[in-house]
């Protein structure tokens, strides 16, 4: 009977499913944001809030509860001092799960599920690789600052040229004193 039996089973014995999701809530507590297949998200939500809820109340029973589903001490440290920090009063609702459409391998629905009060303070990547049209929208210029640096590398090759004929003329120091004089 399946009386009192809640949570989807997301195809794992319940020993498999208890590691995945312990991983996945190391994960999102170390990261503030994972990608994982929807299932896996909807699974996680409710396991990841209870634990931030009790841990709001920062006592040694909490932490070994919290413990038993997280082998990461680190995670459990973060979790109790900066997730809890920055939670403050909020009544529930830590996370938030954005859907990201079907991965192509196997068409699995994907989401991302990150802690609501951390999505600005998650690493952004820094370079967009642009497409052909973008390429060709944006005019090239040359500014000032190219030409700078145009003149910089020019002179550090004449100076490496210079370096190096006296180093192949077998001169010293002395003589090429001598000759700048």
């Amino acid at each position: 009977m399946r009386h009192r039996v809640k949570g989807n089973k997301i195809g794992r014995t319940a020993s498999h499913r208890r590691a995945t999701l312990s991983s996945l809530a190391t994960g999102l507590i170390l990261n503030k944001k994972i990608k994982t297949t929807d299932a896996k998200a909807r699974a996680l939500r409710p396991l990841i809030e209870g634990m931030i809820t009790r841990a709001k109340v920062d006592s040694v029973h909490n932490r070994r509860i919290i413990s038993e589903s997280i082998n990461d001490k680190e995670a459990v440290k973060t979790l109790f001092s900066e997730v809890v920090e920055k939670v403050g009063e909020r009544p529930g609702g830590y996370t938030r799960i954005v859907k990201l459409g079907k991965r192509q391998g196997d068409a699995a629905d994907m989401a991302i599920i990150e802690l609501v009060d951390f999505s600005g303070s998650v690493a952004k990547k820094t370079a967009r690789k642009q497409t052909k049209k973008e390429e060709r929208a944006v005019p090239v210029k040359e500014t000032e600052t190219s030409e700078i640096k145009d003149a910089e590398v020019i002179e550090e090759t004449v100076v490496e040229n210079k370096e190096e004929s006296t180093a192949e003329a077998g001169d010293t120091e002395e003589s090429q004193q001598k000759k700048e004089e």
